[in-house]
């Protein structure tokens, strides 16, 4: 296949897709229809010229029929007037009006069947006309229809990607408050164990000097606890009298008798 050939399969393909896309099925079946009543309008219409027709030679043949019977009655008269040379030719005259008249019924029969053919055709075609146009109504409606539905479905999913997007937008807000709020939750923590200074409230340097004071007396209580259960030391208790004020365990005097000088010797 040439390049040229290739082209224009493409470029009719395209011009193709593009007209379906253009075209209304409605006006293009209003438009059908009304090409139909204009069809059906000329049948009407030639109906009525072979009946004008018809009626015309009927028109004829009276008026020559009429010419007829007085051309006969006038040789009637000039044959009992002894005239049978003037009888002869109103005869003559008559017989050719005769052949006219033949000739015309034989056109007024065809001109007769020809409308009666054509009359047949208007009331099929009308038939079908109507038809078509109880079926071209129904189709505008269904398409009608058809697009509204089709109208709805997309705005659906349009708004189902939409709440996609939005599902997805609250999935990440979730998991970034869920990170705040653990973030948060750690900041707490360190603040209550000291590991942070809380800067944002007042500040007690005593409170916090007590606190640690305090904070250091449990650990050595539980170290002494320690030691004590592994024999190697005082039991808390004591360790904690040992450690107060004014309360300072008093060390054993041990009574040893000294020589004096020059006694005992």
């Amino acid at each position: 296949m040439s390049v040229m050939k290739r082209l224009s399969m493409i470029f009719k393909s395209k011009a193709n897709k593009a007209l379906d896309k253009m075209e209304d099925p409605r006006e293009t079946l209003d438009y059908s229809y009304q090409r139909q009543l204009e069809l059906l309008q000329k049948v009407r219409r030639g109906v009525a010229d072979v009946a004008t027709s018809r009626k015309r030679v009927e028109l004829q043949i009276n008026q020559l029929e009429g010419q007829s019977r007085k051309l006969e009655d006038q040789g009637r008269k000039a044959l009992a007037a002894g005239r049978e040379d003037l009888a002869r030719e109103a005869l003559t005259r008559r017989s050719g009006l005769q052949t006219q008249i033949a000739d015309l019924r034989t056109q007024y029969q065809n001109l007769q069947g020809e409308e009666e053919k054509l009359t047949l055709a208007s009331q099929r075609l009308q038939a079908k006309v109507d038809s078509f146009r109880t079926k071209k109504e129904t189709i505008k409606a269904t398409y009608t229809a058809a697009e509204a539905q089709t109208r709805i479905n997309e705005a659906f999913s349009g708004i189902s990607e939409e709440m996609g997007d939005v599902g997805l937008a609250i999935q990440r807000a979730e998991d970034k408050t869920a990170q705040m709020q653990a973030r948060a939750g750690a900041i707490d923590e360190l603040l209550a164990s000291g590991a942070l200074d809380d800067f944002t409230g007042p500040r007690d340097d005593i409170q916090a000097e007590l606190d640690r004071m305090g904070a250091n007396n449990d650990v050595e209580l539980e170290l002494q606890k320690m030691k004590a259960e592994l024999g190697q030391g005082p039991r808390p208790q004591d360790a904690i009298e040992a450690g107060q004020p004014g309360q300072q365990a008093q060390p054993q005097q041990q009574t040893q008798q000294y020589n004096r000088p020059g006694e005992g010797q």
